[in-house]
């Protein structure tokens, strides 16, 4: 089959595309800011009408005083400079008691709108006016980590209401303090009774224990004595091995003699009384200390050990330990020096152990009632613990929270300075002009909550320094725009590409991962993390993957939206088509089943393009990968020129932002063309070649690759057709795009570094001129205006301004020349990159393809009875492969490959990505990441 008549057909869906992905994206984004800015009707039509503004951000400078005696400071008026040329610096005093201070910080903890600065640096972190209050937080904090600790082990479940207190004031700390004080001691000592009754308990069972398996090595041994009197024969046979040699018949007299004597020795040590040792040992210990106790007694000694079936609990760490009982028998003091040495050394514990039974059954009786009386008391012990950690647990998720914004606010008051007199705490600190009325608020409710009379003062001061980037978001583009700053933070006031990601990123990865049965788990996973996500984000763990998950589930819901969208253009759904309209192919052959035929369009095809989608009858062609890969090829190619045409026309909304018209010039204006000469040319190429060729004229229809090649090599043949011009004026028309395409090269080289020159040169001659001719009349001029104003001193701050740099015109001829450079190769090689989408897809439905067919096709064709077994051992085989390979495998490669998309082929064409982050003082954040700073 031929795919020329899919021309009309293919530029219809691809229309279709993009006026989806259009759509969408303005759908999502107008609901973005709507949701965002709906409380401010003018600041929501103000984003509506300049879409990639950012907030703007200002520096607050505080003071307060920290004497009761403090003065009340100046009030100062701030000068409206104009958006977009110079950032405003605001300052804010307060004069205030100290807890005026403390409690204004708190509001604002709880604003999370101002991001501090510190202006002690060069200061020790040791050598700060709170660095004790800090401590004392730290202390505390320790105490709560102890009870916490002590809680967990106890598996006692922590009240988790979910309240957040505010900040307590700074007599409350004092209260706190001794509260886990109290607490922290208390445990302690049940700690340290427990363990000591534990520690006594083990003792008294390591006892119990010994009692009881030394009587049965006394009665045992009591046996064979009994029974040895009754039999001497017995008694003869356990002499030894000295015995056993005397009756060797081998022996000659002399041997006899000497054998003689050994036996009356032994005889008469045998007369002599045994002494004994009985204790506990560690259980894997035991062949050690046997074999060091022979080698070292010279087998002297007899060793008898049991094993202690229950486990024993360890006092300290509570673990379960396995220990043995042991006897050892020995004659002399010698011996028993030396076998309690080596007791010692192997850690093992000694028990005394009465010689008579008559002893050793009172002894037990007695260890028994300590025993039980050990265990009535270890209950109470252990009851009086879980109520005290019980009262604990209630309480100790609001101790946390009280004491970590105790501690943060007083970390932020060490970041502040002293005024000259002493009695003023001064601060300064980035926050967004839009919400200068909201901090004003919080300044004053601290004021009110403190009691103090003094009011708070805000004052804005002019600064060249940087402004950090602050980008609002919700729950949904949050994940977006953390897409973007993994890349890098937009400078200040830069376009930010977050809202432009929320529709390409997931689209793009649909491309490549087309397929709506895919997609559909897909979104259904996202949906299921969506509806539930309040009760998910509750039992956040330390699971990084699925944290991961769950963070970007409004980014896998749109993947999985957009793969069904896209598997359904492509028909693909577990690859396999969907016929709901009916082929428009048809035929009458008859023949027998299993031959290959071809289909003529001119005879098979009725002229009218399956409603929606690729027509299934090309899930059954031999020729199916070669018709989808010149679509996916060629919409890969139109995608990706048309994405990077779009990052090039948003770098014009930074150049008119920054008021850099050189910049539009000579870098937009010739980069635009360069683009558009070249590929935006073969864009219109593939529309052409869709819509003006059939299967009637397919032979002549021109090749876009040689065609493209031939251009630059102003080469028109005639023959072969494919090569030849297929238009009047073809020739002509590429000869001058490549002519312009090839000026353009000079004038992003050459032109921009040529007029900053001149600029440069010019500033210069004008300011020579105006120090020369004027004078002393510059300085008069400057104090005038200073002076007329009146409060240009109280209102207007400068703050770290820098001199400006040197201009070197060599430095900017080989910045422009890197930059045209790479400019110029990365419009060839980001075109190329773009292929990946077609590779990609085309990898996904294949693998897709063969799982089916390897897999689940050998369950569908068995019959009867034995299809329904092997489908039931097939499917979880195949759903399993499935998911494992299929989404998460390829859907992981498809996001990396989408991120790659976005960060090097669009990204670069207008992004800088050379600002950092508004990271405001914020107690939700703190408490977010346990109490980090």
């Amino acid at each position: 089959m031929h795919d020329n008549h899919y021309s009309l057909y293919l530029s219809i869906y691809l229309s279709l595309f993009i006026s989806i992905y259009l759509s969408l994206f303005i759908s999502i984004y107008l609901f973005n800011s709507i949701q965002i800015y709906l409380s401010n009707w003018s600041r929501f039509m103000s984003n509506l009408i300049h879409p990639f503004k950012q907030f703007s951000v200002v520096v607050v400078k505080v003071t307060l005083t920290h004497h009761r005696t403090g003065g009340i400071g100046q009030e100062c008026k701030t000068s409206d400079l104009e958006e977009g040329k110079r950032i405003n610096k605001t300052r804010w005093g307060h004069y205030s008691e100290s807890e005026a201070a403390y409690a204004c910080v708190s509001e604002l903890g709880e604003l999370g709108l101002v991001q501090f600065r510190d202006l002690n640096p060069d200061v020790n972190a040791f050598q700060r006016k709170f660095v004790n209050e800090v401590r004392r937080c730290e202390e505390m904090e320790r105490k709560l980590r102890f009870l916490e600790k002590e809680i967990k082990k106890d598996a006692i479940p922590m009240l988790d209401t979910g309240d957040n207190p505010d900040a307590p004031v700074p007599r409350e700390m004092i209260d706190l303090e001794a509260t886990f004080e109290k607490l922290e001691n208390e445990m302690k000592e049940v700690n340290a009774n427990a363990e000591a009754l534990k520690r006594n308990f083990l003792e008294l069972t390591e006892l119990k224990h010994i009692l009881r398996k030394t009587q049965n090595f006394f009665e045992e041994a009591e046996f064979h004595h009994t029974q040895a009197l009754h039999d001497p024969g017995i008694a003869e046979e356990s002499v030894g091995l000295l015995g056993e040699e005397a009756s060797d018949s081998l022996i000659d007299d002399a041997d006899q003699a000497l054998v003689g004597d050994h036996l009356a020795k032994y005889q008469e040590r045998q007369q002599s009384p045994l002494g004994f040792l009985a204790g506990v040992i560690h259980r894997e210990r035991i062949p050690a200390f046997e074999r060091m106790l022979w080698r070292v007694c010279r087998g002297n000694v007899f060793l008898k050990q049991a094993e202690i079936e229950p486990p024993l609990e360890d006092p300290v760490t509570g673990d379960h330990v396995y220990k043995s009982v042991f006897i050892v028998f020995f004659q002399g003091d010698q011996l028993k020096s030396r076998v309690r040495k080596i007791c010692e050394g192997f850690r093992a514990t000694l028990y005394p152990c009465p010689e008579t039974q008559a002893e050793r059954r009172e002894m037990s009786i007695g260890v028994m009632t300590r025993i039980e009386d050990l265990n009535t008391v270890l209950g109470q012990t252990q009851d009086h613990r879980h109520r005290v950690l019980v009262a604990a647990a209630k309480n100790i998720k609001v101790w946390f929270i009280k004491v970590r914004k105790i501690k943060a606010i007083y970390h932020t008051l060490n970041m502040f300075n002293l005024d000259v007199t002493q009695k003023c705490l001064i601060a300064e600190c980035w926050c967004p002009v839009a919400d200068l009325d909201r901090i004003q608020q919080a300044l004053r409710r601290g004021t009110e909550r403190s009691g103090s009379s003094v009011p708070s003062i805000l004052n804005r001061m002019v600064t060249k320094q940087e402004p950090p980037t602050y980008n609002r978001t919700n729950k949904f583009t949050e994940a977006f725009q953390a897409i973007v700053d993994a890349y890098g933070v937009a400078a200040y006031r830069e376009v930010n590409p977050a809202p432009f990601t929320i529709i390409t990123f997931p689209f793009l990865f649909a491309v490549m991962f087309g397929d709506a049965g895919h997609g559909f788990l897909m979104a259904l996973f996202a949906l299921w993390m969506i509806l539930r996500e309040k009760v998910l984000s509750t039992k956040k763990g330390d699971n990084e993957i699925w944290n991961t998950f769950f963070g970007g589930r409004y980014i896998i819901l749109l993947m999985g939206v957009f793969s069904i969208y896209t598997g359904l253009v492509y028909n693909d759904v577990f690859s396999k088509s969907l016929n709901i309209f009916g082929s428009s192919w048809h035929s009458n052959f008859t023949g027998r089943k299993g031959l290959s035929i071809v289909l003529n369009p001119a005879d098979t095809y009725d002229k009218s393009p399956y409603p929606f989608g690729i027509d299934p009858i090309w899930q059954l062609s031999q020729n199916k990968i070669t018709f989808t890969n010149s679509l996916k090829m060629k919409m890969s190619v139109i995608l990706g020129v048309c994405q990077m045409m779009f990052g090039v026309g948003l770098s014009l909304s930074n150049h008119r932002y920054f008021q850099k018209p050189l910049n539009i010039i000579c870098e937009f204006i010739p980069q635009m063309i360069f683009l558009s000469a070249m590929f935006g040319y073969l864009v219109i190429l593939i529309f052409v070649k869709w819509t003006h060729y059939d299967s009637t004229t397919a032979g002549v229809a021109p090749s876009l690759l040689i065609g493209l090649i031939n251009m630059f090599l102003f080469k028109y043949p005639e023959l072969p057709k494919y090569e030849a011009p297929f238009y009047a004026g073809q020739a002509g028309f590429q000869g001058f795009l490549v002519v312009v395409l090839f000026l353009c090269v000079p004038w992003m080289l050459l032109v921009k570094p040529y007029m900053q020159k001149k600029q440069y040169q010019a500033q210069q001659y004008e300011h020579q001129q105006l120090s020369v001719q004027s004078g002393d009349l510059v300085n008069h001029d400057q104090d005038a205006i200073i002076n007329a104003t009146g409060e240009q001193d109280a209102s207007l701050h400068y703050s770290g301004q820098e001199p400006e740099e040197d201009f070197d015109f060599k430095d900017i001829q080989i910045h422009q020349a890197i930059h045209t450079i790479e400019y110029c190769l990365s419009c060839i090689s980001n075109t190329a990159s773009y292929l990946r989408l077609w590779a990609l897809s085309l990898a996904h439905a294949q693998l897709s393809e063969v799982l089916w067919t390897m897999v689940m096709r050998i369950a569908l064709r068995a019959n009867g009875y034995s299809g329904i077994f092997f489908m039931f051992l097939i499917f979880p085989f195949w759903a399993v492969l499935t998911i494992t390979v299929l989404l998460v495998m390829e859907g992981l490669s498809a996001f990396l490959h989408a991120l790659r998309l976005h960060w090097v082929e669009f990204q670069n064409k207008f992004y800088q990505g050379t600002g950092y982050l508004f990271q405001p003082f914020s107690f939700e954040h703190i408490l977010d990441y346990g109490g980090e700073e």
